[in-house]
């Protein structure tokens, strides 16, 4: 809205004409997601402790983790908040793209904010039946993936893209429909799994929105996307935007929630943001570059997966604990280190998603 008032003032003032740029647009967004979740966080954090809406540790974690109690929860809250009003002031509403994107991260995030809801009302519930709860991620998901399937002017809307090769494209047919639902609602369930102590999930979505930022601003300039032999995707540079979004309500959010934490996330803001995270590979066709600029959140994924099926199959259990940060925490490694090893990690992966466009 914003963006197009100030630009719409360039043929009375010409420096106006930067608003055209969406490095700028990008700048401006970042700082004005950060300062949004910095003038709501000590309100919000306030309002949860006064509702009691807090985190329940589980029983069954690191013993560590019991200090933890009574920490104010739904902290997704802010950060989606200041990534809509961000996007909204600086991003183009009339580009598709945008829309899908706010459309994603708030209906994500309240499918969250109703699991959280019910969990913290009533310290007996678990929140959202499960079934309840995917099932609305998978119809939301659904959509996502018909709006593109059913778009005539997408010339690769079922084409799947693989990284490392010149434009490498398989036609999957009706199949991407469902191949897309998997990618979104794996994404958002992965990052779910991921935020299990301070500063770690939302560490790592900064560290992946900044890649995925770099990713959808090449593919979206027609003369780096051919300079670089990768698919030319008209009207995806304007999701750079909405990454700075993402990358400024992180970097706010990470200062009241690294070690030790201030308030958490919830399901609010890790499935909003993961469902974000998989509807933006989606659109961009960067849906195998996602494992890997994600890939702790795959492997962290991966790792309860592996921990479960080997206790029904064998009554044997892989890791001392599940998700894998926990596993190192029962190993004695201080919160603090895993965090930052992890983010280590994170950003070597981020590294080696940018690699895979110079590399063709």
């Amino acid at each position: 809205m914003l963006y197009k008032l100030l630009y719409s003032l360039y043929d009375v003032y010409s420096p106006f004409n930067i608003f055209r740029y969406i490095t700028f647009r990008t700048a401006l967004s970042v700082v004005t997601a950060l300062i949004i979740t910095f003038i709501m966080a000590p309100w919000l954090i306030e309002r949860l402790k006064k509702r009691s809406l807090t985190q329940q540790v589980r029983d069954d974690g690191p013993k560590t983790h019991l200090a933890k109690t009574g920490t104010p929860t739904m902290g997704g809250i802010m950060i989606i908040t200041s990534i809509v009003l961000s996007v909204l002031m600086w991003g183009d509403l009339s580009n598709k793209y945008i829309v899908i994107m706010l459309t994603a991260i708030i209906g994500f995030g309240l499918i969250g904010l109703a699991d959280d809801y019910l969990k913290s009302e009533r310290k007996d519930s678990k929140g959202l039946k499960a079934r309840y709860k995917f099932g609305l991620q998978i119809i939301l998901a659904l959509i996502v993936g018909l709006l593109f399937y059913n778009d005539p002017k997408d010339q690769y809307a079922a084409m799947l893209n693989i990284p490392f090769f010149k434009k490498w494209l398989i036609d999957m047919g009706w199949f991407y429909i469902p191949f897309s639902v998997l990618v979104i609602v794996g994404s958002s369930n992965a990052v779910n799994l991921t935020d299990g102590i301070d500063g770690l999930a939302i560490g790592l979505i900064g560290i992946a929105t900044l890649a995925n930022g770099a990713l959808v601003y090449i593919s979206g300039h027609s003369g780096f996307a051919n300079y670089l032999s990768v698919l030319y995707l008209p009207g995806t540079g304007e999701l750079t935007v909405f990454c700075g979004a993402m990358f400024g309500a992180a970097l706010g959010f990470l200062w009241y929630n690294s070690y030790p934490a201030e308030i958490f996330m919830g399901d609010v803001g890790s499935l909003g943001l993961g469902g974000a995270l998989g509807t933006l590979a989606v659109i961009t066709k960067h849906e195998v570059v996602l494992a890997l600029v994600g890939g702790i959140f795959v492997i962290e994924t991966c790792s309860v997966i592996i921990q479960v099926a080997s206790f029904k199959l064998t009554g044997k259990r892989v890791f001392k604990m599940a998700p894998l940060h926990h596993h190192f925490e029962v190993k004695g490694w201080p919160e603090p280190k895993v965090i930052v090893r992890f983010w280590i990690a994170g950003i070597i992966l981020a590294l080696l998603s940018l690699m895979t466009f110079k590399i063709r």
